[in-house]
């Protein structure tokens, strides 16, 4: 049995790879990046960060 129940519980098994984020102070939003080609992927809709993906410093 390799399962992680219960599935569909919001929670994530690991870490988000090859994924950053970032504030954004001037719109109070996060923003994730790619950490390869370092291009701005998604914005966060509510001034909360991302869940699972590491932050830059």
């Amino acid at each position: 049995m390799a399962t992680n129940p219960p599935t569909g519980d919001g929670h994530r098994n690991g870490a988000v790879r090859g994924r950053s984020q970032t504030h954004n102070p001037k719109t109070n939003r996060w923003v994730k990046r790619d950490t390869g080609t370092g291009r701005f992927i998604d914005q966060k809709a509510d001034p909360r960060p991302f869940k699972g993906v590491r932050r830059e410093k």
